[in-house]
């Protein structure tokens, strides 16, 4: 029989347990709540991992750089790294970052980076520097998306044939009626018709192509971008399973609630494993 003073202390220890306050809490597919040791056990065995943040959310980017450091330690050298952050046609200044040959300065100076870079991106691709890992810049350059929104998909057919490069194989195949792009297209009333979906849907075209691209039997790709580009498994890994149905594809989703206890139904489904965080969490930018 357990002393009174024990069961006092279990019930005081349970009592503060309760009463803590987490940054966040980890939920899977199913909205059980879980825990980052059976996501990394379940990280490690993908082909691709598809990482989608809350771009101004510090707690996803400090578990993006947790979850990279622990995947290195397994995977070492099989460990490929690439971002949404990064466009495709500043790869050779990101290669050239990457190998020591041209300054931090240099870099921002060369290449199109985020606002938020110097403190949400940068460690990654510091990592991936002093690791000697692969980072790819898996995004369409803007200058293309913005052009599908104004006008058309069509008018890509006009651009220099070397700037085809650094976008997906056209004719790009789209799916009008997924949630992801029927969302984008109801959300915003239908005003700019099919071309807002579809600058989205080349986005997720162009980062799966460089994604597969990269890609190699027995390696991990740790992508890392919006969590809205693979949220309801769609977006990118929809396109990733066009081409390869066989892929292993691994995704996580965030997600911001009121309380963080349970898992809203909004948001049960929408990855493997959902990241959930208090909508009052600190942003790294605004």
């Amino acid at each position: 029989m357990k002393h009174p003073l024990s069961l006092l202390l279990l019930f005081t220890i349970l009592i503060a347990f309760k009463s803590d306050k987490p940054a966040y809490r980890l939920y899977d597919s199913k909205g059980k709540e879980s825990n980052y040791d059976k996501l990394l056990k379940e990280a490690q065995q993908a082909d691709i991992v598809l990482f989608g943040e809350l771009h101004d959310n510090p707690i996803c980017h400090w578990l993006q750089l947790e979850l990279t450091k622990d995947l290195f330690k397994i995977k070492k050298t099989d460990l490929v790294l690439g971002a949404e952050m990064y466009e495709a046609d500043d790869q050779l200044v990101l290669n050239e970052y990457l190998q020591g040959k041209i300054s931090e300065k240099t870099l921002k100076e060369e290449a199109k980076l985020w606002p938020n870079h110097n403190g949400d991106y940068k460690p990654l691709l510091d990592f991936a520097k002093q690791n000697k890992l692969p980072f790819i810049a898996t995004n369409i350059p803007r200058r293309y998306a913005n052009m599908v929104y104004l006008k058309g998909i069509e008018k890509l057919d006009s651009i220099d044939r070397e700037a085809l490069k650094w976008i997906c194989p056209l004719p790009m195949k789209y799916d009008a009626s997924l949630k992801c792009y029927k969302d984008i297209y109801e959300s915003a009333g239908g005003h700019g018709g099919e071309n807002l979906p579809k600058s989205q849907a080349i986005k997720d075209a162009t980062m799966a192509y460089f994604i597969a691209r990269n890609w190699t039997s027995k390696k991990t790709f740790l992508h890392y971008n919006g969590t809205y580009h693979s949220n309801n498994h769609q977006g990118i890994e929809w396109y990733l399973k066009q081409e390869n149905p066989g892929l292993k594809i691994f995704t996580i989703a965030s997600a911001e609630q009121s309380a963080i206890d349970t898992l809203s139904k909004e948001f049960t489904g929408s990855a493997d494993y959902i990241i959930c965080i208090p909508e009052n969490m600190t942003k790294t930018y605004k």
